[in-house]
């Protein structure tokens, strides 16, 4: 068996395609378009690549994409004065505080700053507000790398109603929306972490896997039920000769990629899942794409809701 890869570049352009038009008949008849303000603290290489992919993406979209930027010494002091400048602004409808932050803000900063988001302007539905909305399936927007799965199953084809779901991965900003998201399209869900018992019998129940715990291809061949589909998460970069040689075997494109850079991007999935499963998606090309136009697509659901329009 060699699994069917989701292509969520395809998927993701898809949705922009969708989203283009919308934007500008809301910029024509507001008069301005969406606004969107991001917030990037500290000088997180990955995080730099992610701030720059949506920025593009969202200016070839029509959206309007401001970019503040606080050094890595700043206070949580000034990094919420930056959230309440955003929150006064009368262009900027969303609201997105690039993760991680760095570790020098406290162990609680994320809580702290996503609950100074107003709820109106938060595009990733993390203020407790919208967490709260979302259990309780009134959520009008919802973190974007869940949503953007969702949008990759459901127009792929994979049947959630019904299915048996297991998230690996517990996390405020994925897996528990993504246990949420597919609980609320009549999956049953199972959500497992670091102190679940035989993961891998577990995960092997799974129709649906979603692997997002950033250990890169942590998931193998035993964790997967033959014919299910496997969603990985994982962005991880790995610059270790010897794991990429374990890893593919010589001769592949990822080997002459590390060869080339030094370092190569791989998910949480071991790539001998593609032997067992039914669907993958890959790494890179599978979720990433989808989680920025998931963002450009919230973008535009928050400032028509605060126009009034939604």
């Amino acid at each position: 068996m060699s699994a069917r890869l989701l292509d969520g570049v395809t998927i993701g352009n898809e949705i922009r395609a969708e989203v283009a038009p919308e934007v500008a008949a809301f910029t024509g008849r507001k008069g301005r378009p969406p606004g969107l303000g991001i917030l990037l603290v500290g000088d997180n290489p990955a995080s730099e690549v992610y701030v720059r992919n949506k920025l593009k993406s969202a200016g070839e979209a029509g959206i309007r994409a401001d970019l503040e930027r606080l050094p890595a010494t700043t206070t949580m002091a000034d990094v919420l004065a930056a959230v309440d400048r955003l929150n006064r602004s009368d262009v900027h409808d969303a609201i997105l505080v690039q993760s991680p932050l760095p570790d020098a803000l406290g162990a609680d900063a994320e809580r702290r700053i996503f609950d100074a988001i107003a709820p109106d302007k938060d595009v990733d539905g993390f203020h407790p507000v919208n967490a709260g909305l979302l259990v309780q399936n009134r959520a009008s927007v919802a973190a974007g790398t869940p949503s953007g799965i969702i949008e990759l199953l459901q127009r792929s084809k994979i049947p959630i109603a019904g299915a048996r779901a297991v998230v690996i991965g517990r996390s405020d900003i994925v897996g528990k929306p993504m246990a949420l998201l597919l609980l609320h399209r009549h999956a049953t869900v199972t959500v497992c972490h670091s102190r679940t018992r035989d993961l891998p019998a577990v995960s092997r129940e799974a129709d649906i896997l979603v692997a997002a715990i950033g250990r890169p291809a942590f998931v193998t061949r035993d964790f997967v039920k033959p014919g299910a589909t496997v969603i990985d998460v994982g962005i991880n970069a790995v610059d270790d000769a010897a794991m990429v040689e374990r890893l593919f075997p010589p001769g592949s494109k990822r080997r002459d990629a590390f060869a080339k850079r030094g370092s190569i991007i791989v998910g949480d999935v071991h790539p001998d899942v593609a032997e067992v499963a039914g669907a993958l998606t890959p790494v890179p090309g599978g979720v990433g794409p989808l989680t920025i136009a998931l963002l450009l697509k919230n973008t535009l659901t928050v400032a028509r809701a605060r126009a009034g329009w939604a």
